[in-house]
């Protein structure tokens, strides 16, 4: 089979980096997190993914692999916990890259729709292509048209991963509401992080870009509180990122990454956010 490449320096190519970390996830902590094909897709690109496995070694690189693996058992729980009383749910990974989320938590009678812009979903096509149940949508998130393309007969369970840090709150704002009156008895899940975390986050980002406004950015320093006053039409819920779901108290996990997990829960705010749709 003939490999696909990955060019340099594209779209295309942040898409290796959490599909490693996945893969990295996989094998460090496996109770926590499975994602078998992580290592087969990266086997079917013509990549050097040599830059990586020399990161793999440093604390710090694993401790992000942890992260990954915690935001991604996090949403599944949720998606999971959503298609108990929906099992015919419109299951939507959000920006979903090469991410398998919705399909890891497949019941059977879901249906599965990966949205991301075009030439990610072109890539994802060649790599995992769309079937009779799960479809890829090349699509630009703030470009509501894309509603019309999930059938929400059964519900509608949402989910993005390391999505919104990059959306301006003015952006975020009308989307999460737009989303509410077109999709009742829907859920919404996210991660997030208070503005110091945000703003370590995308520091290189902002910084390249020429923008010094870090508030501009979408942030929660208190999900429930922050977003109340405007998201009237939703219970409002969040649990901290790394511990709120598993305590890591695995032979896996050291006690110095349960530390950091601590710190990444309190001081810098990091949550799961949830965001149940009022029916009429």
């Amino acid at each position: 089979m003939k490999k696909v490449h990955i060019e340099r320096n594209t779209v295309q190519e942040t898409l290796v980096i959490p599909l490693y970390a996945r893969k990295l996830c996989t094998e460090q902590y496996p109770r926590l997190f499975r994602d078998p094909r992580a290592a087969e897709l990266m086997g079917r690109m013509d990549y050097d993914f040599s830059e990586y496995e020399q990161k793999s070694r440093s604390m710090t690189y694993r401790f992000g692999a942890l992260e990954t693996a915690m935001r991604q058992y996090d949403l599944a729980w949720e998606v999971r916990d959503y298609l108990r009383t929906h099992p015919k749910a419109a299951v939507v990974n959000l920006g979903c890259g090469l991410d398998m989320t919705g399909e890891n938590c497949d019941n059977g009678q879901c249906r599965i729709y990966n949205l991301d812009f075009p030439e990610v979903i072109a890539l994802r096509e060649q790599l995992i292509p769309g079937t009779e149940r799960v479809k890829n949508l090349a699509v630009d998130l703030n470009d509501t048209g894309w509603f019309d393309k999930i059938d929400a007969a059964g519900g509608a369970v949402f989910f993005a991963a390391g999505v919104f840090y990059y959306f301006r709150t003015e952006q975020a704002k009308p989307l999460f509401l737009k989303m509410a009156d077109r999709f009742p008895g829907g859920r919404l899940l996210f991660d997030t992080a208070g503005k110091t975390a945000v703003k370590l986050m995308i520091k290189t980002w902002v910084k390249a870009s020429g923008i010094t406004d870090v508030g501009a950015y979408f942030y929660l320093n208190n999900p429930e509180r922050d977003l109340q006053p405007w998201m009237e039409n939703a219970d409002i819920s969040s649990r901290g990122y790394m511990l709120g779901y598993d305590n890591l108290k695995d032979s896996s996990v050291s006690g110095f990454f349960r530390f950091l997990s601590r710190i990444g829960d309190g001081m810098m705010k990091m949550r799961i956010v949830r965001l149940d749709f009022h029916k009429p």
